[in-house]
């Protein structure tokens, strides 16, 4: 949403218990008490009442926070701490107190020109489809160079003729210009499953890439998406990232409900792949948007089962990996502290290969980044976990 004055009667229903601390990123690693919610809120509440004057601090203090949500869920008191989180991050970028890098405002423009942004990653998609490795988080896959996952939809739903939920698939923006491999599995297991799946041309980007940077533009985008999904006449919206499940669910509430596609898939019961002999190991670990932005209690076991493999949750699978959006960029050192923590069993685990799965492609790029600078010293492989359910490209023929 775009900036508006954040009020001190926001701040009333906090209770300074300190139960958010022990689940905080930032705090677990600096043990300075203004580097959590409850001192980010303290420092906010007071400059909104006018106790205390506008400081280089709490510009600081405001930046450092990861954005994972995980205060919210630890909150006895129900603090919305996102929202206001967000509001105070564009009402610092709006003032000039905060300045996101170029190269992020130029994303943040471009992601809201779909076409334009499909264009500018086609290198992208070409390098990671003849295997040339481009930079710590962009982790293998073979995407499709042109088509797009609207015009792979229509073929393979015009082939098979699914009779069963109707669902309007949210394509995203990165996803879509950089990993859309992980969208054409998505619209093969959904269309294997019985499931309908249609495609809105004039849907946009979620608005999340503006709620991470603070950018402006954001009630623009959830116009337009508002438009391209409220009149559709369709079960759910379903999103394959949790991060822009969690940024479209805002757009669309209560009108229309947004659905995590694993979660959704749960509901079905997915078929199930076959994998004798595997010995491979899955390590699920849950993106915070799911958990605590989505407030889903994890991936359905159900959808676990049906991925054929041996599969458990990571070490503090609901701890944040540091990605927070685009926290590993603005912040790379915290981002890298933190991941060193909740990757270091990968060294260790067990699996031939080892596989970390996750449901967010934020997520993925972050763990991906944890081999390519050291912290893990081992093969594994990063999936996300609708792409373990893939009937593979078999099904198109």
């Amino acid at each position: 949403m775009d900036p508006k004055p954040v009020l001190p009667d926001y701040f009333s229903n906090c209770t300074h218990c300190g139960f958010c601390l022990a689940v905080c990123p930032t705090y677990n690693l600096t043990g300075d008490e203004n580097n959590s919610p409850r001192g980010r809120l303290r420092l906010w509440s007071e400059e909104a009442a006018g106790r205390l004057t506008q400081d280089e601090w709490t510009d600081f203090y405001t930046a450092e926070c990861v954005g994972c949500l995980a205060c919210e869920t630890a909150c006895p008191a129900n603090v919305p701490y996102g929202e206001l989180f967000e509001h105070t991050r564009h009402d610092h970028v709006a003032a000039g107190r905060f300045k996101p890098a170029l190269a992020l405002r130029v994303a943040a423009a471009a992601v809201g020109r779909p076409a334009w942004f499909n264009l500018a990653l086609l290198p992208a998609r070409l390098l990671r489809r003849l295997g040339l490795p481009l930079h710590r988080f962009l982790f293998k896959g073979r995407p499709a160079v042109l088509q797009s996952t609207a015009d792979y939809t229509r073929k393979l739903m015009q082939r098979y003729r699914p009779t069963g939920p109707r669902v309007a698939f949210l394509t995203g923006c990165l996803m879509e210009a950089a990993f859309r491999e992980i969208n054409f599995a998505t619209v093969r297991v959904l269309i294997e499953n019985n499931v309908q799946v249609i495609i809105p041309d004039d849907q946009t980007c979620c608005g999340a890439f503006q709620e991470h940077t603070g950018l402006e533009g954001v009630d623009a985008l959830r116009d337009q998406n508002r438009r391209a999904f409220l009149p559709l006449d369709v079960d759910a919206v379903v999103s394959n990232s949790s991060g822009c499940g969690y940024a479209l669910g805002k757009s669309l509430a209560p009108d229309k409900p947004v659905r995590d596609v694993l979660d959704f898939l749960g509901e079905l019961g997915p078929v199930r792949r076959e994998r004798h002999g595997s010995t491979a190991r899955l390590y699920v670990d849950l993106p915070c948007h799911l958990v605590h932005g989505q407030k889903l209690a994890g991936i359905p076991s159900k959808v676990l089962d049906a991925t054929g493999h041996r599969w458990e949750f990571a070490p503090n699978a609901r701890d944040c990996c540091g990605s927070g959006g685009v926290y590993n960029i603005q912040k790379p050192e915290n981002a890298h502290a933190i991941l060193a923590s909740k990757s270091a069993f990968l060294n260790e685990a067990e699996g031939i290969p080892v596989i970390l799965g996750t449901s967010n492609h934020v997520c993925m790029m972050q763990w991906h980044s944890a081999g390519a600078s050291g912290l893990v010293v081992r093969p594994y492989e990063v999936k996300h976990i609708i792409q373990l359910l893939d009937p593979g490209v078999d099904f198109d023929i």
